[in-house]
């Protein structure tokens, strides 16, 4: 999709300044917001300008363009975790299939159509790989507390996120949504009086808004009400120089299959199509969201295990021994208890919803709910029930134990 004069193409370390100890992911998000004011009032206020605020408010506009839509980003678009994942495309939930979520990347495929967005979307399939039985010609053979192989071969693939994020931005400034960067959102001021509307207070403004979605996912948990609901982490990825076929078809990642471990020490990655290959593994802890955007991927617990995970690479096959590693970055990631995603009104108002904690599968699953959220906003779709958090989960929420492996 050529890129129109009046926006340049920049690297996203460049594009955004407020994350920078995180690291800097290979992605480039060509596409520059155009300044605008804020305004005195909208139908729909968006807050996050990610992978899910960019696509609900790209389909809102598409659906309803005779209403108005704000997009609020603390930072510059896909500064958090959109543009800092490893682009794995996953059909399920990090909970497996949910009743009534239908097929999302036969969903993620016909948003981007409707939209004109290419980002390099590929769905070749991926490989489940674990230290147990593996299939009998797996392609697939690494040392790493044991063998790992390809268990099984799942729907998903692969995508650019700097280009979907960049495609999602120019989708929603083409039908008449307003992007503003750099305007945190500090406060909702609820209201009675108009019925249902909210004061947002962003960068120092104000604007009215019938609706609000929430779509910060790990940052701002006070605002979406689940600070102690849900835990905020940064996982942790590096990226190899580019590989050549022959040693890509030695260590079974010719094809383009992303890879995810169903066991423990987990591993993630994929290749990317100059032949370099991402590895994720690790988690850091953060109390809160706060807490998560101090974290230095330079020093202390982060740094450690960056180098932890380069000598695994190292050793996983004679191919990577002396492959060099040109990038390491981390990206913010929430988990709620059950690992399904948190979809539900905002428990102060009916008229606000939140949206995320993908826990690991949210590149395809964000964009898809996305444009769930901009229809049930709208009026005529419901919000699925596995979307709210139970009274239990409010009470007594406690996830400061997660064992269970997730895939990026």
């Amino acid at each position: 999709m050529p890129i129109p004069k009046s926006h340049s193409a920049q690297p996203l370390n460049s594009h955004s300044n407020l994350h920078t100890h995180w690291g800097a992911p290979p992605w480039h998000i060509d596409f520059t917001v155009r300044s605008k004011p804020v305004p005195p009032s909208v139908d729909f206020a968006i807050v996050g300008g990610g992978f899910t605020g960019l696509a609900a408010a790209a389909w809102l506009r598409r659906l309803a363009p005779e209403k108005s839509v704000a997009v609020f980003e603390a930072d510059r678009i896909g500064a958090g975790a959109s543009s800092r994942t490893g682009g794995m495309a996953l059909a399920e939930s990090a909970a497996g299939d949910l009743p009534g979520l239908g097929n999302v990347l036969d969903g993620l495929e016909r948003i981007l159509a409707e939209l004109d967005i290419d980002c390099d979307l590929s769905l070749p399939g991926a490989f489940e790989i674990g230290r147990g039985k593996g299939l009998k010609n797996s392609p697939i053979q690494w040392n790493d507390s044991g063998t790992l192989r390809v268990t099984k071969k799942v729907p998903g693939g692969t995508l650019d996120p700097g280009k979907l994020v960049a495609g999602l931005a120019r989708a929603a400034d083409e039908r008449g949504a307003t992007i503003i960067e750099s305007h945190p959102v500090t406060q909702i001021e609820w209201q009675q009086r108009p019925v249902g509307h909210a004061v947002v207070h962003a960068g120092g403004a104000q604007c009215s808004a019938g609706k609000i979605l929430f779509a910060t996912n790990a940052l701002a948990l006070e605002l979406t009400a689940l600070a102690g609901r849900a835990e905020p982490k940064l996982t942790l990825a590096v990226l190899t120089e580019p590989m050549d076929q022959k040693p890509l078809e030695a260590i079974g990642l010719a094809g383009g299959n992303p890879f995810y471990t169903v066991d423990l020490p987990y591993l993630w990655g994929r290749c990317r199509r100059d032949g370099s290959v991402i590895f994720g593994a690790g988690l850091v802890d953060a109390d809160d969201s706060l807490d998560l955007t101090r974290i230095d991927i330079t020093r202390g617990a982060a740094r450690n295990r960056f180098d932890s995970i380069e000598r695994r690479i190292h050793n996983l096959h004679p191919e990577l021994r002396e492959i060099k590693i040109t990038h390491r970055w981390g990206g913010p990631i929430l988990f709620r208890e059950n690992w399904r995603p948190v979809f539900m009104p905002h428990p102060q108002s009916k008229n606000a919803v939140v949206l995320g904690a993908y826990a690991g599968h949210g590149v395809a699953l964000s964009v898809y709910l996305g444009a769930w959220a901009a229809e049930a906003l709208l009026g005529p779709r419901k919000f699925p029930s596995w979307g709210a958090i139970s009274e239990i989960e409010w009470d007594a929420h406690d996830v400061g134990r997660l064992q269970k492996p997730f895939p990026r």
